[in-house]
């Protein structure tokens, strides 16, 4: 069945799903010696799908001004994990993590070095596992951070080669850097031939032309960019695994929002700029200024203003990160109908995740790079057969890391004892229920010339982080705290103070730093 639903005076169309999982009395009997088995006698599929720099900005979660019916619809089908983080917030280190379902100092991988398995030469990724186990293991876009992996995307992992995406038709091709201008795309191809073998002048060479603006909208269709292009291809990767005996583990990485924010102009068409609200824009009162970092990737970029940026660029700028997340919501809706189409979405899994969330202007921040709420928590949907929770929403704390464990357990595979997160499968079965009180993230920084960690804890309501000088990139575990920070969610959503003097928060910061070294302790190896 179809709907529509009418913006700005123009017609969407939104496709209404069949009634999902309704044969699940059916589906809860086949459960044969441990091995959770769909009507058909396979496993569960797997649909995993990694959105870049995607922080929880989804109707389904509360979020009144952006438009993403189809990940609404996902999270109708399954349940939206409120209290979900990452636990590093970069996209190399964060990943490590979810494919490892290991803590970053176990993982060893801090922004972009040194690579997975060069650190972890006996590691066990999350495909790789299920590869072992039977399933035909492949996907396409970004699952991993290529520069944290082997040329081949990590070849161990997959049974099926990764692939790249392929531009499906000549009229488009590929894109030069995600942007659609003509004159550009020339223009910086032009420049990369000259500077081929200086990248630091061919940056400083399109920053001062202009070449990277960090917004831009071009009336092109969605498979003229290269997340629309992997869309296509992830689809008929689907229609020829759906013919294999093997259950599948697909994974289909989107590129967007990730800077710059390039998507069809039909997509920027559904906001209207000067109605999007402002986040508080000042620093924490009483929070050390190394908390915030320095922004470095947003200058990798052609900007109009320079810093501050006046409320109208910070809506231009806002107005199309609102453009990309609804161009991906878009691709989820491909998805999930061809699976309807193939009539195996009653026997898949999908798991919907954001390697971290993304400042967009609180605190004055335009990056990720911290232990701040907007960029920590990350979106996390996962709709399964058998669950009993269809349709609700969760608000215990949870990490990316449980990701691995969790798939496990819904696959009825056996866990891997070394995985140090928590199948989240009790909470699928019940909303109310907790498998964690608190969540643990970190985040490097420099503090007095000397390197620092900052490792953070979410609990249902607080946020306590301890900055510990050591050189962790030497190995050091420990160090001595040199600042604290506290944050009530309760009572200052926007993080405008910081409690961590206050009388009044004292033994809830004693509580939160015991509960931060047990999780400091869980995620080292042994």
């Amino acid at each position: 069945m179809k709907k529509t639903i009418t913006l700005k005076g123009k017609e969407l169309e939104i496709r209404k799903s069949k009634p999902f999982f309704t044969n699940f009395c059916l589906l809860s009997l086949f459960v044969i010696s441990g091995v959770c088995s769909a009507s058909n006698g396979k496993k569960y599929n797997v649909l995993f799908i990694p959105i870049d720099d995607f922080k929880p900005l989804i109707g389904a979660y509360g979020e009144k001004q952006i438009i993403t019916p189809n990940m609404d619809r996902l999270a109708d089908q399954g349940m939206i994990f409120n209290n979900a983080h990452c636990q590093y917030a970069i996209c190399g280190s964060s990943r490590a993590s979810v494919m490892s379902g290991m803590y970053i100092d176990s993982v060893r991988v801090f922004s972009f070095t040194p690579k997975m398995r060069e650190a972890n030469p006996d590691i066990l990724t999350l495909p790789q596992y299920f590869k072992q186990q039977g399933y035909q293991t492949t996907g396409i876009g970004k699952t991993y951070d290529s520069r944290c992996v082997d040329k081949k995307r990590d070849a161990l992992s997959w049974s099926l080669a990764y692939r790249e995406y392929i531009a499906p038709d000549e009229k488009y091709g590929h894109q030069k850097g995600g942007y659609r201008n003509a004159d550009r795309i020339r223009e910086i191809a032009r420049l990369e031939k000259k500077y081929s073998k200086n990248k630091d002048l061919l940056k400083k060479q399109l920053a001062a032309q202009g070449l990277r603006p960090l917004t831009e909208s071009e009336d092109y269709p969605d498979v003229a960019y290269s997340d629309g292009q992997k869309t296509l291809v992830a689809m008929k990767m689907l229609e020829d695994l759906s013919k294999d005996d093997k259950p599948f583990f697909l994974s289909v990485g989107y590129q967007k929002p990730h800077l710059p924010f390039v998507a069809p102009k039909k997509y920027w068409d559904l906001y209207e700029r000067e109605k999007i609200n402002l986040p508080f824009a000042g620093k924490a009162k009483g929070s050390p200024s190394f908390s915030y970092g320095n922004m470095g990737e947003l200058h990798s970029y052609s900007m109009k203003e320079k810093l501050p940026f006046s409320d109208a660029y910070k809506r231009e700028i806002t107005h199309g990160y609102y453009a990309c997340v609804s161009f991906i919501d878009a691709q989820i809706g491909q998805l999930i109908d061809k699976l309807e189409e193939l009539e195996i979405r009653d026997n898949t899994i999908i798991c919907l995740w954001g390697d971290h969330g993304w400042h967009l202007g609180d605190h004055n921040l335009w990056c990720k790079h911290s232990n701040f709420e907007q960029a920590v928590r990350s979106p996390l949907i996962i709709s399964a057969p058998g669950m009993k929770a269809i349709g609700k929403s969760s608000q215990s704390p949870v990490g990316l890391v449980d990701i691995f464990p969790t798939l496990c357990d819904l696959t009825g595979l056996v866990i891997p004892k070394h995985l140090q997160g928590e199948s989240l499968k009790p909470i699928l079965d019940n909303a109310e229920a907790m498998v964690k009180e608190v969540e643990m993230a970190q985040y490097p920084r420099t503090i007095n010339g000397k390197d620092a960690m900052g490792y953070t804890v979410r609990s249902k309501r607080y946020r306590y982080t301890a900055w510990k000088q050591m050189d962790y990139r030497k190995g050091e575990l420990e160090g001595p705290i040199v600042a604290e920070e506290l944050y009530d969610y309760e009572k200052d959503p926007s993080e405008k103070s910081s409690f961590i003097k206050n009388p009044e928060y004292q033994e809830i910061k004693l509580k939160l730093r015991q509960q931060l070294e047990k999780m400091i302790t869980k995620g080292q190896k042994k």
